[in-house]
Parts: C-alpha cells; structure tokens; sequence
C-alpha cells in the first residue's frame, strides 16, 4: 500500500482544540518517572515529534533543557507562540526525524503522541534509531510510546467520527489495514475564516502498527539497547489489549 501522507499542515490550526482532552499530564508524570528511574533529571533532552510543543513545555518547566523537532512548521510555529508566552527556553528544529541532526548529543530522546506511528517502514524507524544512538550521551536513554494494532483494529477499525465547534468542524474516516497493519484516517476540516465563511480542507494521515518483538529487532540492529515496554496506561506489562506502549531503550556502545 502506498500513499502520500500530507499529515498535520491546515490541522494544526486547530490541532489544541481538538486534542484538548490528551492526557498529557499523565503522559508527563510517566515519562519523568521513568526519566528519573535512569538518573536523568536535568540536562539536555530531545522530544522527536514534538508538535505545537505542549509537552514540550512540560519538560522545560522541569528542568530539561529542550530541544524539540518536527517536519510540520505550521505546527511549530505554534510551540514557538507557547514558548514565547512561557518564557521557557526551548529550541525548536523544523527537521525530519529520519533525518534529524544536532550540533550535539543529549541525555535523553523522548517521543510521545504516537509519532514514531508515523515511521511506516521498518528500514526507516531503523534510521530514527540509529540517528538517535548517535546523538544520545552514554548511556543515555530513549523513551517512545507507540499505540498497538489492537488500539487500530479494535478501538478504531473502519469507522467515521466528526466533531462540531464554533470555529471549526472536521470529519475524520478511519481505516484499518490488518494485512499491512496501516491504520489510514482521511480528515475533512472547515476552518472558520474572520468573515465568518468556513474554508475547507483535506490531509491524511498514515500510521502503522508495529509489534514489541519487532521493535526490539530494529533496536538492536540499531546499536540500541532494549530495555523495557509496558502498558502506557498502568505502568505494567504490556497486555494482549493495551492499546499504547511505552517502549524504553539505551545507548551501549560509547
């Protein structure tokens, strides 16, 4: 299967609107403990995927020196409207996590959101994370979550949703691919303009789901090191109906 995905470019208009109840602030205490279990409390870290910089946020108010990368400057051009309201000091790269470079390493690399979802070839995640084991200190340690095939198959499967607010609409169909484990949603969004006309536009989106044994593989082949995975939502094992991960590695060859 194979389409061009246009992913987050007129959505992040209204991306925070419509994501309003992400539990980022359970997402938080649980990447910051997990950070803390491993002697990272401070330092430069980088979040792939970052967004319009929510999380982001959340990291810098902690502490952590941020580094934030995306390959959608609508949505960055967000997370710099936040960080100019905050005041944190966070520095933001319009760069493609296949692709990312940085002038140094970190302590840590962190990934929230499902973006590492997005990777949809496994050659490609390859490349995230031997570009992550380049830039990550000794022993430094990366933290993704991954939403499951269970999460596609069972939670959204082929189905329709839409959403109606004051200032924009959207229709979101979904699509799961079992044989591919390609989860497709098509979004129709009206964006309400100042005249009061709403302008309409379309984007997709492409995810894929990826099993745990598979992840360690491309870790592994990557010079990572796996560590852990667990159930996003209790913290525990990952069960046959979790439906996001945490997936946990390090760097062990430096």
């Amino acid at each position: 299967m194979e389409k061009e995905t246009t992913a987050y470019s007129s959505f992040a208009e209204v991306y925070d609107l419509f994501m309003s109840e992400i539990p980022y602030e359970a997402w938080h205490a649980r990447v910051t403990e997990i950070l803390r279990e491993a002697g990272i409390c401070d330092g430069l870290v980088l979040e792939l995927g970052c967004g319009t910089g929510t999380f982001t946020g959340l990291l810098a108010a902690d502490g952590y020196d941020m580094i934030g990368v995306d390959n959608s400057i609508e949505m960055l051009e967000i997370a710099a409207q936040k960080k100019e309201s905050s005041g944190a000091d966070i520095l933001y790269l319009c760069q493609d996590m296949r692709a990312f470079e940085l002038y140094g390493t970190v302590r840590a690399v962190v990934s929230v959101c499902d973006s590492m979802n997005y990777i949809t070839e496994e050659e490609e995640l390859k490349t995230v994370f031997s570009l992550v084991n380049n830039y990550l200190d000794p022993g430094g340690i990366l933290l993704f979550d991954l939403k499951t095939a269970y999460y596609f198959r069972e939670v959204m499967g082929d189905c329709v949703l839409a959403d109606n607010r004051e200032e924009a609409s959207y229709i979101w169909e979904n699509y799961y691919y079992e044989d591919e484990q390609f989860n497709e949603y098509d979004l129709t969004l009206f964006l309400r303009e100042e005249n009061g006309l709403y302008r309409k536009q379309e984007e997709s989106h492409l995810q894929r789901a990826y099993g745990v044994d598979t992840i360690r593989r491309l870790l592994k082949e990557a010079g990572l090191e796996f560590v852990r995975a667990i159930d996003a939502d209790t913290g525990d094992a990952v069960r046959a109906d979790s439906e996001r991960i945490y997936i946990v590695a390090r760097e062990c060859t430096k």
